[in-house]
């Protein structure tokens, strides 16, 4: 395998790993403060259907990322309303939360577009995310070994893949050098402890459900709108 080959090979890995990079983030953030979250693959389906949607609607892959994680919040919010508020069974409810987005997903999209469970194709202009081209990957293409480097796989990908990249420093210094961290991952290992302390476990367990939620939608809205060009 030559060089040219293996930086095409990673640029590839880069694309399909970042939606499960957001996932695992995702059920990082929500692990830690001690609810199990088997639905992450529910909300991310439902996600990328409404990103899609709202993105060919309106023309904007922007709005559309912001319906695909307003929905993932809402679905966020049943599972901590059944797992923390009632104590339900979280492996129940996580697997509810994925049967119902698997089976709304198809008779939303049949009903909105009648296209067999499919979103139209996304090819206006601004409906979905183009590559970005870095400053001087062009100019340095033609350098042996950091020119190819550049161009073929840290430049030329979707803003969201940017994002997810960047989010993966942002959560190790969050969970490990911050107050809310810390006090996050007590939740998780010893609620008891962080009770006594005067600290709503009940509130720090829904603020990391609801991260999970901003983060399985964004898995979603990548899926469909960058990653993909419809649901």
């Amino acid at each position: 395998m030559d060089y040219l080959t293996l930086l095409q090979v990673l640029d590839t890995t880069v694309r399909l790993a970042t939606p499960l990079l957001l996932a695992c983030l995702a059920g990082l953030y929500s692990e830690r403060a001690g609810i199990f979250d088997i639905g992450l693959e529910g909300k991310m389906l439902a996600a990328a259907f409404f990103s899609a949607a709202f993105a060919y609607t309106t023309g904007s892959a922007w709005l559309g990322v912001l319906a695909g994680v307003t929905v993932s919040l809402l679905l966020s919010g049943i599972h901590g309303l059944a797992s923390i508020t009632f104590r339900g069974n979280q492996l129940i409810s996580g697997l509810a939360i994925t049967m119902l987005a698997s089976g709304m997903t198809v008779l939303v999209a049949q009903d909105w577009f009648a296209q067999g469970g499919r979103t139209p194709s996304l090819q206006a202009e601004g409906s979905r995310f183009e590559p970005i081209v870095l400053p001087f990957a062009e100019a340095l293409r033609d350098v042996p070994i950091i020119g190819p480097l550049d161009y073929e796989l840290i430049s030329g990908h979707p803003s969201l893949v940017y994002i997810a990249f960047a989010l993966v420093p942002l959560t190790w210094w969050i969970l490990f050098r911050t107050r809310f961290g810390l006090r996050l991952r007590a939740v998780g290992e010893n609620p008891a402890s962080v009770d006594t302390a005067g600290v709503s476990v009940v509130a720090l367990r829904y603020s990391a459900v609801m991260i999970c939620g901003v983060l399985c939608g964004l898995a979603g809205a990548y899926l469909a709108t960058a990653l993909q060009a419809g649901f």
